[in-house]
C-alpha cells in the first residue's frame, strides 16, 4: 500500500510479535523473513514459503512470517486491520507515519537479533516483503546494524526519502536486493517502484545488480502483472535466494 502521512494519533504499544516459523527440511545453515501486506497476516505468505520449501536447494531454509500489529487505518475509514503503520491517503504526495515505520523496524529487527543471538549468522538471513510489507523490510535491512545475506522487495517503495541517506545502515548500499514490480500495478505504479529502486542507485550508491549473480540492485519489471505476484516472479525471486543464501555453507 502507498505511504502514510502523518498525524498524532498513537501506534499500537510495542510488544514483541507474533510470528509463524516453519522449520527446515533438512540441516538449518540459512533463515528467510518475509513481511506481509496491508489487511493481510503471516499466514498470507505461508503457502509461498510451503512451496518454497518443496526445493531440495532451499531445504535448509527456516521461514518466520510476522504478523503485523492491528490498528485503525484511516485510509480505510478508520477501520481497525492488520497494518505496519498508518494510512491517511491512498497516494504518494503525502507525508508519512514515521513513528509508525520506524517501531514496526524496530520490532521486526528484534525478530532478526533474536536470530543472530540463537546462531544465525547475518549474512546467512533474508528479510523481504510484499507491497506494505515490501517497503518494511526494505527499510529494516537499511537501518538495520547487521549486514544481511540479502533484501527482496516485491511491489513496494522506497519510503523516508528526505532522510533515508540519514538512517540508511554504512553497509546499506551493499546489501543485495531483488526488486519486483508489477508492470500493471495500479497501486504501486512501475514508474514509483522503478523511482524508488533508482534512488539506491544514485543516492545510496547502491550498484546495479550483476546478472546471474546476487550483488548489488536487481530490478525486474514484470508484463501483465498487477499489484500481485506471478510464478515467473517466484521463480525469479526463488533463484535469486539460492545464490544468496546456498545450501554449500552448513551452519556452525
Amino acid at each position: 500500500m502507498p505511504p502514510a502521512s502523518s498525524s498524532s494519533s498513537s501506534p499500537p504499544s510495542q510488544e514483541p510479535l507474533k510470528f509463524i516459523s516453519l522449520p527446515p527440511k533438512s540441516r538449518h545453515s540459512a533463515t528467510v523473513f518475509f513481511i506481509h501486506g496491508l489487511g493481510d497476516t503471516g499466514h498470507g505468505w505461508k503457502p509461498v514459503a510451503d512451496m518454497f520449501r518443496l526445493d531440495p536447494a532451499l531445504s535448509h531454509v527456516k521461514w518466520i512470517l510476522p504478523h503485523s500489529p492491528v490498528r485503525a487505518v484511516q485510509a480505510n475509514l478508520g477501520m481497525e486491520m492488520p497494518s505496519w503503520f498508518d494510512i491517511y491517503s491512498f497516494g504518494f504526495n503525502t507525508d508519512e507515519d514515521e513513528v509508525g515505520m520506524i517501531q514496526s523496524a524496530r520490532s521486526i529487527n528484534q525478530l532478526i537479533m533474536n536470530e543472530v543471538e540463537s546462531g544465525m549468522d547475518p549474512s546467512r538471513i533474508i528479510l523481504g516483503g510484499f507491497s506494505q510489507g515490501a517497503t518494511m523490510s526494505l527499510l529494516t535491512g537499511m537501518m538495520s546494524e547487521l549486514k544481511l545475506g540479502g533484501i527482496i522487495v516485491l511491489s513496494g517503495w522506497l519510503t523516508l526519502r528526505s532522510k533515508f541517506k540519514e538512517i540508511a545502515s554504512a553497509h546499506a548500499a551493499s546489501t543485495p536486493v531483488f526488486w519486483g514490480q508489477g508492470a500493471q500495478d495500479s497501486l504501486v505504479k512501475s514508474t514509483f517502484g522503478r523511482e524508488s529502486a533508482d534512488f539506491l542507485v544514485t543516492e545510496l550508491g547502491m550498484p546495479v545488480g550483476v546478472p546471474n549473480e546476487c550483488r548489488g540492485l536487481s530490478f525486474i519489471t514484470y508484463d501483465n502483472l498487477g499489484h500481485a505476484t506471478n510464478p515467473m516472479e517466484l521463480d525469479d525471486v526463488c533463484n535469486w535466494m539460492k545464490k544468496a543464501i546456498p545450501a554449500e555453507k552448513a551452519r556452525k
